[in-house]
């Protein structure tokens, strides 16, 4: 059973649809005609209909479109989830690159290009694999989705969207596709950003008396962040997988908006805070003691005057190892290598951030890919992990339903 889908797998067409979709750049650019994911969302679209897949698509944004697929077995079971993203991150300067960002040069077993890692070859990975099963004529048991939304790369509203519009009902499971070198990923670092606006009176630099300096006191709000961060990682140890926690202020500015000057103290401070979370923490505890922070400041100057606000807020994500996708996605990987997975976690967030903390849904992340190469220059894939990817996500489908049976 599992060696007719694998025969069905071919790696000159999946490098094939790797370059195809590189070449169109997906870098969100509303300014630009056809920008955004419009194109290769287009693209995605008519090559799963050529396939014989039917496909459905929702505007989530102008120019900015949801692609999906759902396709049914023979046989009632369960449902499972591929989802990878179609939007990539700025190419920044063509300069900077060896291999022109958007060519998809193929040089050496690799493909070269944005999102070649990051995440388009494990999009055609998926898509490749699904379309094996589906060819192979195996009596399928269950349902697959491939899930292709926009902005992974933004405030993920493409996922979100796809949530509270009611398309990830009914999933049991979902393989989030990521460039993590083909290590199951069972959990994942959650994200707090905060904005700080610290007020003050604004006074000639000669003058520090006649005005109340709000770069100051948001200094020394960001020093107290660091105390918190140190405090958060005595207090929950590091993650087996995740590393420790980190509270980043990342944005000190002043003003916090409008031109600076040297000799003049602003009317304000901001100051930006990115949070990274590991499953122990409490998210209501962090802005509480953050909260603390500022009620402490302000008890000891009466000029501290400042506001803190929480702008996103993505959990952190942990999958047991004994769920029955992480149990499919190692028995797949062993039979594939004859060698026992790699067991990681996501240092960053993923679409599969809201897939399991807004839908309920087990997930695992896993992908080819240098997990230091998404947003370098000269982003690649090797062309040997990803046809892996492919046979693992296939195999990982066939354990999902048939358990034992697959190997049949």
């Amino acid at each position: 059973m599992l060696q007719d889908v694998l025969n069905e797998i071919e790696r000159e067409e999946l490098v094939r649809l790797t370059q195809e979709l590189v070449r169109i750049s997906s870098v969100y650019r509303p300014e630009q005609q056809d920008g955004n994911e419009a194109r290769v969302a287009r693209f995605v679209a008519d090559y799963l209909e050529t396939a014989g897949f039917g496909v459905k698509s929702e505007e989530v944004a102008p120019g900015r479109k949801n692609v999906w697929t759902v396709w049914e077995g023979e046989r009632p079971g369960k449902t499972l989830l591929f989802e990878a993203h179609t939007d990539v991150v700025t190419e920044g300067s063509a300069e900077d690159w060896d291999h022109p960002p958007f060519d998809a040069d193929r040089d050496g077993g690799r493909i070269y290009g944005r999102g070649a890692c990051d995440t388009k070859g494990n999009l055609a990975a998926a898509v490749v694999a699904v379309s094996a099963i589906r060819s192979s004529g195996v009596p399928f048991p269950g349902r697959l989705i491939l899930c292709h939304p926009v902005d992974e790369e933004g405030m993920m509203t493409g996922i979100k969207a796809f949530i509270e519009r009611g398309h990830a009902e009914g999933v049991d499971a979902a393989v989030v596709c990521e460039p993590e070198e083909n290590h199951l990923c069972v959990s994942q670092k959650g994200a707090l950003r905060a904005e700080l606006t610290v007020r003050g009176t604004m006074a000639h630099g000669a003058m520090p008396e006649s005005g109340v300096n709000p770069v100051t006191r948001a200094a020394k709000f960001v020093v107290e962040v660091e105390e918190l961060e140190r405090e958060e990682i005595e207090r929950h140890g590091e993650d087996p997988f995740l590393g420790c926690p980190s509270l980043t202020p990342t944005i000190l500015m002043g003003p916090g908006s409008g031109e600076p000057q040297i000799n003049v103290i602003p009317a304000s401070a901001y100051v930006a805070l990115d949070i990274r979370t590991v499953p122990a923490q409490s998210h209501a505890e962090l802005i509480t003691h953050l909260e603390d922070i500022l009620a402490r400041l302000a008890a000891e100057d009466p000029d501290f005057d400042a506001t803190l606000e929480v702008i996103e807020e993505r959990p952190p994500t942990e999958t047991p190892k004994d769920e029955p996708l992480v149990r499919a996605m190692a028995k797949a990987y062993t039979s594939l290598t004859g060698e026992e997975p790699t067991y990681n976690g996501v240092p960053g967030a993923t679409d599969g951030t809201f897939l399991h903390a807004w839908a309920g849904i087990p997930i695992v992340t896993t992908g080819a890919g240098d997990r230091e190469i998404p947003h370098h220059a000269d982003e690649w894939v090797d062309e040997e992990e990803l046809l892996a990817t492919c046979k693992l996500y296939a195999a990982t489908a066939l354990y999902y339903a048939y358990g034992e049976e697959a190997h049949v």
